[in-house]
């Protein structure tokens, strides 16, 4: 694994198969029944220049967790960004108070622009409609641990992705990384305007994976193991776009199209945040409480994962089991009141 995480295109299978067992062993310090402070003394900095809730606080929480310190910077207006700095500027000051970097920025390739004037870590916490790395590691992880507790494999599922594939960077990076484990087949449904771009096809397509095309989620999904579904990305929309658009129903994932058209183990997943507003046709809150349902169980894994990858680009994976000890404080048997077994 290089010393910065910038695009999943610089991670090999061994490289995601060694992070899933390092956020393996972090599990019981996400859980908060262990403790660690292999990061002691170690300070984040967290570099948000566009709007973010869980990305943010998920990365925040994870450096604490190791026993590290975090400094928060959200929006360009508090930064001096607003008064002309360049990137390159930014990163070299940032890198001489920090020990590692995480970014979000609205414009693609930026991250790695600011990582190549540093020696520090630096983590791409999503650059625009470009890429966002740890969401696909986290999620990769999230469809390991829901097929291993059903006893399956990775190896010839199929998973369907739908939604707004074409700025959905959670998309982008995730078929990359499924392409190391094929054969593998992916279905690929997204509104008119909105589908996964086509080079993006090509390059999974030429790594084995089986990409397929169709219009809408009409038909028979029964041997679906997986439906990601994205938020439309609204925000990133040209003003001719914007105008007069609107999602049918058509594409919506509801308690009736997984009754109707899945089966009873299909596993569904969603980066998050998702519209819940009646009219947004996302998600469908309909399905709370259904056990296929996994996207706060996806949230979860994003502590553990982000842990993982802080601990391999510090270089202090093989010292965490050595230093935890048992929490001294209460933690509920369950964090969400609708979790297994509340």
């Amino acid at each position: 694994m290089s010393s910065h995480l910038l695009s999943v295109d610089s991670l090999s299978r061994d490289d995601v198969d060694h992070l899933m067992r390092v956020a393996a062993r972090m599990e019981p310090i996400a859980q908060r029944r262990k403790v660690t402070r292999v990061l002691e003394g170690a300070v984040l900095g967290n570099l948000f220049f566009e709007a973010s809730t869980r990305t943010r606080v998920s990365f925040h929480a994870a450096f604490c967790r190791l026993g590290g310190s975090v400094c928060d910077t959200t929006g360009f207006t508090f930064s001096s960004m607003a008064k002309g700095e360049s990137l390159y500027d930014t990163s070299r000051v940032m890198s001489g108070y920090c020990d590692a970097i995480v970014m979000r920025h609205p414009e693609q390739g930026s991250v790695a622009e600011f990582a190549h004037a540093t020696n520090v870590p630096v983590i791409n916490g999503g650059d625009g409609p470009g890429e966002h790395p740890s969401q696909a590691l986290l999620d990769i992880y999230t469809i390991h641990k829901e097929f291993a507790r059903q006893g399956r494999s990775l190896k010839g599922a199929h998973v369907l992705m739908t939604g707004d594939l074409k700025y959905g960077r959670t998309v982008h990076s995730l078929i990359k990384l499924l392409a190391l484990y094929g054969p593998m087949r992916v279905t690929l449904v997204a509104p008119p305007g909105l589908e996964m771009p086509h080079p993006l096809i090509e390059h999974v397509a030429r790594q084995g994976l089986d990409v397929q095309v169709r219009e809408s989620l009409a038909g028979d999904f029964s041997d679906a193991d997986v439906v990601y579904t994205t938020r439309i990305q609204k925000e990133r929309f040209t003003a001719e776009m914007t105008e007069g658009f609107s999602l049918s129903r058509d594409y919506t994932v509801d308690r009736a199209f997984m009754d109707g058209r899945c089966n009873d183990h299909t596993i569904v997943m969603h980066p998050l945040p998702r519209d819940s507003r009646p009219d947004a046709n996302d998600l469908d809150v309909d399905l709370n409480g259904d056990p296929r349902l996994a996207i706060f169980r996806q949230t979860d894994n994003g502590l553990t994962m982000r842990m993982a990858i802080f601990a391999t680009l510090l270089k202090v994976d093989d010292l965490v089991e050595k230093d935890m000890r048992d929490v001294p404080w209460f933690v509920p048997r369950t964090f969400g009141v609708d979790d297994a077994g509340a």
